[in-house]
């Protein structure tokens, strides 16, 4: 594959948007003049490069998901019971930890500029 770029210049002469694949290039003037869209770019899984005379100073990407998703669990805990040979049966306090759990993390989280 080789550096596809299209280019645009909008009205004011500034070099708009750069998109190579899932990435796009684009100013601070850019970004600051549609954060929502840029936003929601970033939603779709468009990676953003914030420039500064055309220099990356920041890239704008969604979070990795934290732990492991409900099929790789599945996936793992089927390896673990072949490589056993039966299926582990949870502890009597399991379903209370995993209650717990659940519940900790519906707390909200705590918003410094709120204070």
């Amino acid at each position: 594959m080789g550096d596809k770029r299209a280019a645009k210049a909008d009205s004011g002469g500034e070099r708009a948007i750069m998109e190579d694949m899932a990435t796009v290039h684009m100013s601070e003037v850019e970004v600051a003049r549609d954060l929502h869209a840029v936003l929601a770019k970033v939603k779709e899984g468009v990676e953003i490069v914030i420039e500064q005379d055309r220099r990356p100073v920041a890239v704008l990407r969604r979070p990795q998901p934290a732990g492991r998703n409900i099929s790789d669990c599945i996936a793992l805990a089927k390896e673990y019971e072949a490589k056993l040979g039966f299926a582990p049966v949870p502890g009597e306090g399991f379903a209370q930890d995993v209650e717990e759990g659940i519940e900790g993390r519906q707390q909200p989280v705590r918003n410094v500029w709120d204070e």
